[in-house]
C-alpha cells in the first residue's frame, strides 16, 4: 500500500480549480511536516498557507511551470491550484535547512495524495513578490511553493528509454509521461 502511495504522489500541474482546499486541510498537511525528522531537531521550517482565490491568483503569477514543456505556459484559468503552502526557513533558527525541507515536503505530498489531492513543488518562484503578497517577514527564507488541488490530469511513470532522456512530456491526449531510471541502473553496489 505504501509503494502505491509513493507511485501516486506525482507532480500534478493541472487541477480542478473550483474544488476548494480548506485551510484546515492545509494545516493537517503541515502537521505531517511538523512530525518529520529534523537535523539536530532544530525544526527551522515554517509555513505560509493560502486558500483564498484572489491571493492564489497573485501567487500563481509569480510561478514558472514545467520547464521541459517549452510550449506550455502553465495551467490555464480553471485548471490552476486551489491552494498553496509556502515552505519557509526561519533564519533565526538556522542559516542552512539541509534535508529537512525535502523530508517535510514529501510528508505533505504523501498526505495530499492520501486525501485525493495532488501537488507540484515549485522552485522557480519570484520570491520577493511572494513575500510581498503574503507579507512574509524577512527573517524567513522562501524555499519552495507547493501548489495543491484536486488533480485534473493523468501522470504515467515510464522506464527511461535507451537514449537516456529524462525529460517528461505530454502526449496528444494530455497525459503527462515521466521517465524513471530502472532500479538496476541506480544501485551501484549490491
Amino acid at each position: 500500500m505504501f509503494k502505491e502511495m509513493v507511485r501516486k504522489t506525482r507532480s500534478y500541474r493541472r487541477f480542478y480549480q473550483d474544488v476548494d482546499v480548506s485551510l484546515e486541510t492545509l494545516r493537517e498537511l503541515v502537521d505531517l511536516a511538523r512530525l518529520a525528522s529534523s537535523g539536530r531537531n532544530m525544526q527551522p521550517l515554517k509555513y505560509a498557507l493560502c486558500a483564498d482565490r484572489a491571493t492564489n491568483a497573485a501567487i500563481f503569477a509569480t510561478l514558472a511551470w514545467a520547464g521541459y514543456l517549452k510550449d506550455w505556459g502553465g495551467p490555464v484559468e480553471g485548471e490552476r491550484p486551489a491552494a498553496y503552502i509556502v515552505v519557509l526557513g526561519d533564519t533565526t533558527l538556522s542559516q542552512s535547512f539541509g534535508v529537512d525541507e525535502g523530508i517535510a515536503i514529501q510528508n505533505i505530498m504523501l498526505g495530499a495524495t492520501e486525501r485525493g489531492l495532488g501537488g507540484c513543488i515549485l522552485g522557480s518562484v519570484q520570491r520577493e513578490q511572494v513575500r510581498q503578497i503574503l507579507d512574509i517577514p524577512t527573517r524567513y527564507e522562501i524555499l519552495h511553493v507547493l501548489a495543491l488541488g484536486k488533480p485534473k490530469e493523468t501522470v504515467v511513470l515510464e522506464t527511461i528509454g535507451p537514449d537516456g532522456d529524462v525529460k517528461y512530456w505530454r502526449d496528444q491526449a494530455g497525459v503527462h509521461h515521466v521517465p524513471k531510471r530502472r532500479l538496476e541502473d541506480i544501485i551501484v553496489l549490491p
